[in-house]
């Protein structure tokens, strides 16, 4: 099992790329948009395509054939719709199934997401870690050798949130959320035992940063939560370098973040709460581009 899917070993850097790149980022729905975030704080002057394929959701219902089919083909439109300098995959699910056929298919760098295991198991003090994630997540090999390999002083409790994803999406499009069904998905991260009691929550999918503050707010003891995003957005400047600078190293017009593209598969989940959702998160502008694809 290769634990490179966030780090991107299978792409080499390329040549600092001076001009403002296209960065696509993508996701089965809005779970990336904590990833976007992060690139377009890591590189403001970058043009970038948000992709949500929405028509699948979740990822995690599909058999792993048919996930890594349609990754392919919605990616290959993507691509050559937008040509992309870098592709960010916002999705574990997607990351750790369908990032070599990807690889494999398209000559450009692809940066993936998998569970922040290393950065949660050097922060823990009581050396009780909670892992929240999709069940997929949970019952896949990766995450135990994960374990395994980063965590194996620590007690691990692996929570697989079966609704957690589909609440964040509720409540990103205007949909009453309530803290009890919260609290049912969160619950389990809090553990007290002989050693102490969890210090660190991993947060092992790219929707669940969305509800950060809720859960800070539910949750009977503080604990550090460890978010993917940060580190996705160091590699992709890794890969492609950070942002262009003006002749005197100083900031320049491209500097402030512009409007990013949202391609949606569906778009079925655009209600008028989720556009000022998007507003929120810095995405005043947001142009639609249709991609009528339904699932096979």
């Amino acid at each position: 099992m290769r634990f490179d899917l966030m780090a991107g070993t299978a792409a080499a850097p390329l040549a600092p790329i001076t001009r403002a790149p296209v960065v696509l980022v993508f996701d089965s729905g809005l779970g990336g948009l904590t990833v976007l975030a992060e690139v377009r704080r890591a590189r403001p002057d970058a043009r970038v395509v948000y992709a949500a394929d929405d028509a699948a959701f979740p990822y995690g219902g599909l058999a792993e054939p048919v996930l890594v089919a349609r990754v392919l083909t919605v990616m290959e439109r993507l691509i050559a719709a937008h040509a992309p300098d870098l592709v960010v995959v916002a999705c574990n699910t997607a990351s750790t199934l369908v990032l070599p056929a990807l690889r494999q298919r398209f000559d450009i760098p692809f940066v993936g997401t998998v569970p922040p295991i290393k950065p949660a198991a050097a922060a823990t003090r009581s050396g009780l870690v909670s892992v929240l994630a999709t069940p997929g997540t949970v019952r896949r090999d990766y995450t135990r050798e994960l374990i395994d390999t980063y965590a194996a002083g620590c007690r691990v409790t692996l929570v697989g949130a079966t609704g957690l994803a589909a609440l964040t999406e509720a409540a990103l499009s205007g949909l009453p959320v309530s803290d009890a069904d919260l609290w049912a998905e969160i619950g389990p991260c809090f553990v007290e035992g002989e050693p102490g009691r969890t210090d660190v929550v991993v947060l092992a999918c790219t929707h669940y940063p969305l509800l950060l503050a809720r859960y800070q707010a539910l949750a009977p003891w503080p604990v550090t939560w460890i978010d993917p995003a940060p580190a996705i957005a160091r590699r992709m400047t890794q890969l492609i370098g950070g942002p262009a600078r003006g002749p005197n190293h100083g900031l320049t017009g491209d500097d402030i973040p512009g409007p990013v593209l949202a391609a949606f598969t569906s778009g079925d989940r655009l209600t008028p709460a989720l556009r000022a959702a998007l507003g929120e998160r810095g995405i005043a502008e947001v142009a639609l581009q249709a991609m009528p694809l339904v699932l096979q």
